[in-house]
Protein backbone atom coordinates (compact mmCIF):
# COMPACT_ATOMS: atom_id res chain seq x y z
CA UNK A 1 0.00 0.00 0.00
CA UNK A 2 1.27 3.62 -0.30
CA UNK A 3 1.11 6.73 1.18
CA UNK A 4 -0.54 9.57 -1.05
CA UNK A 5 0.68 13.01 -0.66
CA UNK A 6 -1.90 15.30 -0.56
CA UNK A 7 -0.21 18.24 0.40
CA UNK A 8 3.15 19.69 1.36
CA UNK A 9 3.91 22.94 3.01
CA UNK A 10 7.58 24.90 3.75
CA UNK A 11 8.56 27.67 5.90
CA UNK A 12 11.46 29.62 6.99
CA UNK A 13 11.81 32.14 9.69
CA UNK A 14 11.94 35.86 8.35
CA UNK A 15 15.09 37.05 7.89
CA UNK A 16 18.16 35.65 5.97
CA UNK A 17 21.51 36.45 5.40
CA UNK A 18 24.41 35.85 2.27
CA UNK A 19 27.31 34.04 2.23
CA UNK A 20 29.71 36.59 2.22
CA UNK A 21 27.99 38.38 4.86
CA UNK A 22 27.71 35.08 7.07
CA UNK A 23 31.41 34.71 6.75
CA UNK A 24 32.59 38.26 8.46
CA UNK A 25 29.99 37.38 11.26
CA UNK A 26 32.23 34.19 11.50
CA UNK A 27 34.92 35.80 11.79
CA UNK A 28 34.10 37.48 14.79
CA UNK A 29 33.41 34.20 16.95
CA UNK A 30 37.11 32.78 15.58
CA UNK A 31 39.06 34.57 17.56
CA UNK A 32 41.91 34.71 15.06
CA UNK A 33 43.25 36.78 13.08
CA UNK A 34 41.63 39.04 10.26
CA UNK A 35 43.86 36.68 8.01
CA UNK A 36 41.75 34.32 8.10
CA UNK A 37 38.67 35.95 7.17
CA UNK A 38 40.27 35.35 3.59
CA UNK A 39 40.06 31.64 4.43
CA UNK A 40 36.76 32.03 5.98
CA UNK A 41 35.36 33.69 2.69
CA UNK A 42 36.59 31.20 0.56
CA UNK A 43 34.94 28.31 2.26
CA UNK A 44 31.33 29.94 2.07
CA UNK A 45 31.92 30.52 -1.55
CA UNK A 46 32.68 26.37 -2.15
CA UNK A 47 29.54 25.63 0.39
CA UNK A 48 27.15 26.27 -3.33
CA UNK A 49 25.08 28.04 -0.70
CA UNK A 50 24.07 31.89 -1.75
CA UNK A 51 21.92 32.86 1.62
CA UNK A 52 20.43 30.95 5.00
CA UNK A 53 17.47 31.91 7.21
CA UNK A 54 18.37 31.70 10.67
CA UNK A 55 16.17 32.61 14.02
CA UNK A 56 18.71 34.62 15.31
CA UNK A 57 18.49 37.08 12.88
CA UNK A 58 16.90 40.75 13.66
CA UNK A 59 17.25 41.98 9.95
CA UNK A 60 18.66 40.30 6.52
CA UNK A 61 21.54 41.49 4.22
CA UNK A 62 20.22 43.77 2.18
CA UNK A 63 22.81 46.70 1.19
CA UNK A 64 24.24 46.78 4.91
CA UNK A 65 24.93 43.21 7.04
CA UNK A 66 22.32 41.31 8.56
CA UNK A 67 22.11 41.80 12.28
CA UNK A 68 21.98 39.71 15.42
CA UNK A 69 22.71 39.84 18.81
CA UNK A 70 22.52 36.57 19.92
CA UNK A 71 26.04 35.24 19.28
CA UNK A 72 28.49 37.72 20.95
CA UNK A 73 31.82 38.73 19.34
CA UNK A 74 34.43 35.83 21.20
CA UNK A 75 35.85 37.28 24.08
CA UNK A 76 38.85 35.10 24.67
CA UNK A 77 40.20 32.12 22.29
CA UNK A 78 38.42 30.08 25.48
CA UNK A 79 34.81 31.81 24.31
CA UNK A 80 32.82 29.11 23.39
CA UNK A 81 29.51 31.76 23.07
CA UNK A 82 25.75 31.19 24.22
CA UNK A 83 25.12 27.97 27.34
CA UNK A 84 23.03 24.91 26.00
CA UNK A 85 20.63 26.36 28.53
CA UNK A 86 20.37 29.46 26.67
CA UNK A 87 20.10 27.76 23.32
CA UNK A 88 17.45 25.37 24.11
CA UNK A 89 15.41 28.24 25.41
CA UNK A 90 15.73 30.27 21.95
CA UNK A 91 14.80 26.16 20.62
CA UNK A 92 11.52 26.20 22.39
CA UNK A 93 10.15 29.43 21.42
CA UNK A 94 11.25 29.54 18.13
CA UNK A 95 10.72 26.37 16.88
CA UNK A 96 6.70 26.26 17.32
CA UNK A 97 5.84 29.15 15.26
CA UNK A 98 7.83 27.59 12.27
CA UNK A 99 6.44 23.94 12.74
CA UNK A 100 2.88 25.48 12.82
CA UNK A 101 3.80 28.30 9.47
CA UNK A 102 4.98 24.23 7.51
CA UNK A 103 2.11 22.60 8.54
CA UNK A 104 -0.54 25.20 7.90
CA UNK A 105 0.78 25.60 4.55
CA UNK A 106 0.69 21.60 3.85
CA UNK A 107 -3.11 21.61 5.04
CA UNK A 108 -4.41 24.36 2.81
CA UNK A 109 -2.18 22.43 -0.14
CA UNK A 110 -4.38 19.14 0.74
CA UNK A 111 -7.27 21.41 1.09
CA UNK A 112 -7.88 19.91 4.24
CA UNK A 113 -8.46 21.12 8.02
CA UNK A 114 -6.39 20.35 11.60
CA UNK A 115 -9.66 18.27 12.33
CA UNK A 116 -9.27 15.67 9.43
CA UNK A 117 -5.49 14.91 10.71
CA UNK A 118 -5.83 11.40 13.09
CA UNK A 119 -1.69 10.82 13.30
CA UNK A 120 0.79 13.54 14.23
CA UNK A 121 4.69 12.65 13.20
CA UNK A 122 7.45 15.22 14.14
CA UNK A 123 11.28 15.19 13.84
CA UNK A 124 13.80 17.04 14.93
CA UNK A 125 17.56 16.70 15.91
CA UNK A 126 18.27 20.11 16.44
CA UNK A 127 16.75 20.85 20.09
CA UNK A 128 14.54 19.33 22.80
CA UNK A 129 11.68 20.55 24.45
CA UNK A 130 8.45 18.93 26.73
CA UNK A 131 5.69 19.77 26.47
CA UNK A 132 7.23 20.26 22.71
CA UNK A 133 6.59 22.18 18.88
CA UNK A 134 4.10 19.08 18.74
CA UNK A 135 1.70 20.14 21.99
CA UNK A 136 2.18 24.13 20.34
CA UNK A 137 0.85 22.67 16.76
CA UNK A 138 -1.88 21.11 18.59
CA UNK A 139 -3.08 23.66 20.25
CA UNK A 140 -2.82 26.43 17.37
CA UNK A 141 -3.67 24.70 14.80
CA UNK A 142 -6.65 23.09 16.25
CA UNK A 143 -5.72 19.39 16.05
CA UNK A 144 -7.98 17.33 17.90
CA UNK A 145 -6.52 16.72 21.73
CA UNK A 146 -6.82 13.13 20.72
CA UNK A 147 -4.38 13.24 17.54
CA UNK A 148 -2.09 10.20 18.22
CA UNK A 149 1.23 11.42 18.42
CA UNK A 150 4.90 10.57 17.25
CA UNK A 151 7.92 12.03 17.88
CA UNK A 152 11.14 11.15 15.31
CA UNK A 153 14.23 12.54 18.10
CA UNK A 154 17.73 13.03 16.94
CA UNK A 155 18.12 11.40 13.30
CA UNK A 156 19.86 13.94 11.83
CA UNK A 157 19.22 14.79 8.16
CA UNK A 158 17.36 12.11 6.95
CA UNK A 159 14.17 12.37 9.89
CA UNK A 160 12.05 13.07 7.45
CA UNK A 161 12.71 10.30 5.42
CA UNK A 162 12.13 8.50 9.03
CA UNK A 163 8.94 10.51 9.54
CA UNK A 164 7.20 9.39 6.03
CA UNK A 165 7.76 5.58 6.93
CA UNK A 166 6.19 5.70 9.80
CA UNK A 167 3.63 7.68 8.44
CA UNK A 168 3.12 5.29 5.68
CA UNK A 169 3.18 2.51 8.60
CA UNK A 170 -0.23 4.16 10.08
CA UNK A 171 -2.15 5.01 6.84
CA UNK A 172 -1.18 0.90 5.90
CA UNK A 173 -2.77 -0.51 8.97
CA UNK A 174 -5.78 2.11 9.17
CA UNK A 175 -7.25 2.70 5.61
CA UNK A 176 -9.30 6.04 7.71
CA UNK A 177 -5.66 7.44 9.32
CA UNK A 178 -4.65 10.85 7.79
CA UNK A 179 -1.41 11.88 8.71
CA UNK A 180 0.61 15.33 8.94
CA UNK A 181 4.50 14.71 9.03
CA UNK A 182 6.40 18.14 10.30
CA UNK A 183 9.85 18.50 10.46
CA UNK A 184 11.56 21.48 12.02
CA UNK A 185 15.18 22.42 12.44
CA UNK A 186 17.13 25.76 14.06
CA UNK A 187 20.72 24.19 13.37
CA UNK A 188 22.22 28.07 13.51
CA UNK A 189 21.15 28.01 17.18
CA UNK A 190 24.22 25.53 17.55
CA UNK A 191 26.97 27.73 15.27
CA UNK A 192 30.24 26.76 17.06
CA UNK A 193 33.03 29.79 17.92
CA UNK A 194 36.58 28.80 17.45
CA UNK A 195 38.85 27.86 14.69
CA UNK A 196 38.03 23.74 13.85
CA UNK A 197 37.79 22.37 10.87
CA UNK A 198 34.47 20.42 11.64
CA UNK A 199 33.28 23.62 13.38
CA UNK A 200 33.90 25.81 10.52
CA UNK A 201 32.63 23.61 7.90
CA UNK A 202 29.06 23.25 9.67
CA UNK A 203 29.04 26.92 10.12
CA UNK A 204 28.97 27.64 6.97
CA UNK A 205 26.10 25.19 5.63
CA UNK A 206 23.51 24.76 7.86
CA UNK A 207 20.59 26.92 8.17
CA UNK A 208 17.06 26.77 9.86
CA UNK A 209 13.81 25.56 8.23
CA UNK A 210 10.63 23.74 8.86
CA UNK A 211 8.72 21.60 6.17
CA UNK A 212 5.52 19.54 6.65
CA UNK A 213 3.21 16.71 4.21
CA UNK A 214 -0.02 15.75 4.81
CA UNK A 215 -1.27 12.02 3.40
CA UNK A 216 -3.67 9.16 3.81
CA UNK A 217 -3.21 5.71 2.16
CA UNK A 218 -3.77 5.96 -1.82
CA UNK A 219 -6.76 4.67 -3.82
CA UNK A 220 -6.40 3.00 -6.88
CA UNK A 221 -7.07 5.14 -9.28
CA UNK A 222 -4.94 8.29 -7.51
CA UNK A 223 -2.70 10.01 -9.52
CA UNK A 224 -1.13 11.95 -7.06
CA UNK A 225 2.49 11.47 -5.79
CA UNK A 226 2.34 8.23 -3.46
CA UNK A 227 5.36 6.97 -1.27
CA UNK A 228 5.53 3.30 -2.40
CA UNK A 229 8.30 2.19 -0.16
CA UNK A 230 11.47 3.17 1.95
CA UNK A 231 14.65 1.20 2.59
CA UNK A 232 17.11 2.01 5.05
CA UNK A 233 21.04 0.51 5.68
CA UNK A 234 23.98 1.00 7.72
CA UNK A 235 27.13 1.23 6.60
CA UNK A 236 29.62 -1.17 8.55
CA UNK A 237 32.66 0.62 10.00
CA UNK A 238 31.90 4.15 9.43
CA UNK A 239 30.55 5.33 12.55
CA UNK A 240 33.15 7.74 13.33
CA UNK A 241 32.31 9.49 10.44
CA UNK A 242 29.61 11.46 11.13
CA UNK A 243 28.55 12.56 14.50
CA UNK A 244 26.18 15.25 15.84
CA UNK A 245 26.51 15.73 20.07
CA UNK A 246 25.47 17.19 22.89
CA UNK A 247 27.87 19.75 24.47
CA UNK A 248 27.57 22.68 26.58
CA UNK A 249 27.46 25.30 24.50
CA UNK A 250 25.03 23.84 21.85
CA UNK A 251 25.13 20.39 19.51
CA UNK A 252 28.54 20.02 17.66
CA UNK A 253 28.94 17.98 14.76
CA UNK A 254 31.64 16.32 13.39
CA UNK A 255 32.17 15.47 9.46
CA UNK A 256 34.88 13.24 7.46
CA UNK A 257 36.31 14.48 4.68
CA UNK A 258 35.88 10.63 3.45
CA UNK A 259 32.07 10.72 3.88
CA UNK A 260 31.84 11.78 -0.20
CA UNK A 261 33.84 8.87 -0.82
CA UNK A 262 32.68 6.14 1.01
CA UNK A 263 29.38 7.03 -0.31
CA UNK A 264 30.92 6.36 -4.08
CA UNK A 265 32.01 3.33 -2.39
CA UNK A 266 28.39 2.13 -1.18
CA UNK A 267 25.82 3.31 -2.54
CA UNK A 268 25.36 1.96 -6.12
CA UNK A 269 25.25 -1.48 -4.74
CA UNK A 270 23.02 -1.46 -1.63
CA UNK A 271 20.34 1.21 -3.84
CA UNK A 272 20.34 -1.67 -7.24
CA UNK A 273 19.40 -4.20 -4.73
CA UNK A 274 16.83 -2.03 -3.23
CA UNK A 275 15.30 -0.21 -6.31
CA UNK A 276 15.54 -4.36 -8.11
CA UNK A 277 13.63 -5.20 -5.33
CA UNK A 278 11.18 -2.84 -6.21
CA UNK A 279 11.08 -4.22 -10.24
CA UNK A 280 13.41 -0.70 -10.93
CA UNK A 281 16.73 -0.21 -12.01
CA UNK A 282 18.72 3.83 -11.57
CA UNK A 283 18.54 4.14 -14.97
CA UNK A 284 14.11 4.19 -14.96
CA UNK A 285 14.58 6.62 -12.15
CA UNK A 286 12.65 9.74 -13.54
CA UNK A 287 13.82 12.46 -10.63
CA UNK A 288 16.01 12.61 -8.23
CA UNK A 289 15.16 14.43 -4.65
CA UNK A 290 18.92 14.21 -2.67
CA UNK A 291 19.40 15.24 0.60
CA UNK A 292 22.43 18.64 -0.45
CA UNK A 293 24.79 17.76 2.54
CA UNK A 294 27.02 19.49 0.92
CA UNK A 295 28.05 20.09 -3.05
CA UNK A 296 31.10 17.29 -2.90
CA UNK A 297 27.88 14.36 -1.77
CA UNK A 298 26.15 15.58 -4.64
CA UNK A 299 28.38 15.16 -6.71
CA UNK A 300 29.44 11.81 -4.94
CA UNK A 301 25.97 10.44 -5.39
CA UNK A 302 26.18 11.46 -9.18
CA UNK A 303 29.24 10.01 -10.18
CA UNK A 304 28.09 6.69 -8.29
CA UNK A 305 25.45 6.63 -10.05
CA UNK A 306 26.28 7.91 -13.15
CA UNK A 307 23.45 9.70 -13.80
CA UNK A 308 23.49 13.07 -15.23
CA UNK A 309 24.48 15.84 -12.71
CA UNK A 310 21.78 17.83 -14.27
CA UNK A 311 19.25 15.74 -12.19
CA UNK A 312 20.57 17.38 -9.17
CA UNK A 313 19.71 20.66 -9.97
CA UNK A 314 16.66 20.68 -7.71
CA UNK A 315 18.85 19.78 -5.03
CA UNK A 316 21.67 22.22 -5.18
CA UNK A 317 18.72 25.01 -6.09
CA UNK A 318 17.43 24.36 -2.49
CA UNK A 319 21.03 24.27 -1.15
CA UNK A 320 21.68 27.54 -2.88
CA UNK A 321 18.71 29.58 -1.80
CA UNK A 322 18.39 28.25 2.13
CA UNK A 323 21.57 26.10 2.74
CA UNK A 324 21.32 23.00 4.72
CA UNK A 325 17.91 22.92 6.96
CA UNK A 326 18.55 19.00 7.72
CA UNK A 327 15.78 16.83 8.23
CA UNK A 328 13.40 19.32 6.18
CA UNK A 329 15.60 19.99 3.70
CA UNK A 330 14.47 17.12 1.35
CA UNK A 331 10.91 17.77 1.51
CA UNK A 332 11.61 21.30 0.42
CA UNK A 333 12.81 19.46 -2.80
CA UNK A 334 9.85 17.09 -3.14
CA UNK A 335 8.04 20.42 -2.94
CA UNK A 336 9.55 21.97 -5.99
CA UNK A 337 9.38 18.81 -7.62
CA UNK A 338 6.10 17.67 -7.36
CA UNK A 339 5.51 22.04 -8.49
CA UNK A 340 7.20 20.87 -11.98
CA UNK A 341 5.42 17.67 -12.35
CA UNK A 342 8.83 16.14 -12.40
CA UNK A 343 9.34 12.62 -13.79
CA UNK A 344 8.43 9.59 -11.86
CA UNK A 345 9.30 7.15 -10.43
CA UNK A 346 11.25 9.38 -8.09
CA UNK A 347 13.50 8.34 -5.63
CA UNK A 348 14.18 10.84 -2.22
CA UNK A 349 17.88 10.04 -0.32
CA UNK A 350 19.21 10.78 3.00
CA UNK A 351 22.33 10.42 4.63
CA UNK A 352 23.24 10.51 8.37
CA UNK A 353 25.34 9.42 11.48
CA UNK A 354 25.76 5.81 11.04
CA UNK A 355 27.30 6.32 8.11
CA UNK A 356 22.91 5.56 7.81
CA UNK A 357 21.18 5.64 4.00
CA UNK A 358 17.56 6.35 4.09
CA UNK A 359 15.40 6.15 0.50
CA UNK A 360 11.95 6.76 -0.14
CA UNK A 361 10.01 5.68 -3.68
CA UNK A 362 7.58 7.78 -4.83
CA UNK A 363 5.58 7.06 -8.00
Amino acid sequence: MSLEILGIGTATPEHSIEQLDAADLAQTLCWQSSGQLRVLQALHRRTGVRTRHSVVLESSTNSTPARQSFFQPAKSADDRGPTMASRMQRYESDAAPLACAAATAALQDAQLSPADVTHLVTASCSGFAAPGFDIALIRDLGFSSDVARTHIGFMGCHGSLNGLRVAQAFTDADPNACVLVCAVELCSLHHQYGWDPDKIVTNALFADGAAAVVGRRAGAASSSWKLAASGSTIIAGTEDSMSWRIGDHGFFMTLSPQVPDTIRRHLPEWLGGWLGGHNLSVEEIGSWAIHPGGPRVLTACADALGFDPECLDPSREILAEFGNMSSPTVLFIVERLRERNAARPCVMLGFGPGLAIEAALIR
